[in-house]
């Protein structure tokens, strides 16, 4: 069964009442980019990975990142995380300059800013699942086991928590990097492939993990190769050699 909801953006209306994919206000931007470009030099000269990128995101926005390999995902998704900085142009993260900030003020930044959910999991081998989102904890502030104990019962791993990670199946690890990201309630959640090495039915749990996460009113920016999970964000933003294309606010496909 297919449910559609409609969902409506602050400031998406023009006054024709038409939903258009550069209508986002600049105040309700948690993420904005304008005229970003991103060079790298080789050996053959300048490669322009990501060329003049201008839009814009908004607090509480779900938006699906596509197009096909060497198209410059990888490239947005680093400018994005704060793991790297734009050769010109101006990126904005939560209405702060990353590209002015010095790379231990961006380290904390990220830290406060940014959640991580890799398609690799990236957890340590030999900590528990606990331990590993306790880690997220350290690297921000403080460690709270309680507090990490909670985040792995919100995805469903209450009873898993002293496994490691080879203990677990991929979908249940995936659910502790998702516990992990969430740890220290970052604005902005950012999701490379989630769901690019699980079975169907665990896509299926981390997909609805998402719907809920959105519900609950954060900015999911998610980098996929599947339509379907392309077909549960808000909005497309698709790249090809290097140029964005944003698709327009639309309304949100929930597949029951």
């Amino acid at each position: 069964m297919v449910e559609v909801v409609t969902t409506r953006l602050p400031g998406s209306e023009h006054k024709s009442g038409s939903l258009t994919s550069d209508s986002t206000r600049d105040e309700c931007a948690v993420i904005a980019l304008d005229s970003v470009t991103r060079e790298y030099e080789t050996r053959a000269g300048a490669v322009r990975a990501l060329d003049s990128a201008t839009f814009s995101i908004v607090a509480g926005e779900w938006v699906a990142i596509t197009g096909p390999s060497g198209s410059g995902k990888s490239t947005l998704v680093n400018l994005l995380g704060c793991l790297d900085r734009p050769t010109c142009g101006v990126l904005k993260i939560d209405g702060v300059d990353v590209a002015a900030m010095s790379a231990k003020e961006l380290d904390r930044f990220r830290a406060d800013k940014i959640g991580f959910i890799f398609q690799q999991f990236h957890l340590i081998p030999y900590l528990s699942a606990l331990e590993n989102v306790m880690l997220a904890q350290y690297f921000h502030s403080m460690t709270d086991e309680a507090e990490a104990r909670a985040a792995l019962e919100k995805v469903g791993l209450g009873d898993r928590i002293t496994h490691l990670p080879s203990e677990l199946s991929g979908g249940e690890q995936q659910r502790v990097c998702i516990a992990r990201a969430l740890i220290n309630n970052p604005p902005i959640l950012l999701a490379d492939e989630p769901t690019g090495n699980l079975d169907q039915a665990n896509q299926k749990i981390v997909a609805d993990l998402l719907r809920t996460l959105h519900a609950s009113g954060h900015t999911i920016v998610m980098v996929t190769h599947d339509p379907e999970m392309a077909a549960l964000a808000e909005r497309k933003i698709a790249l090809s050699h290097g140029k964005v294309f944003c698709h327009p606010v639309r309304d949100v496909v929930k597949l029951r």
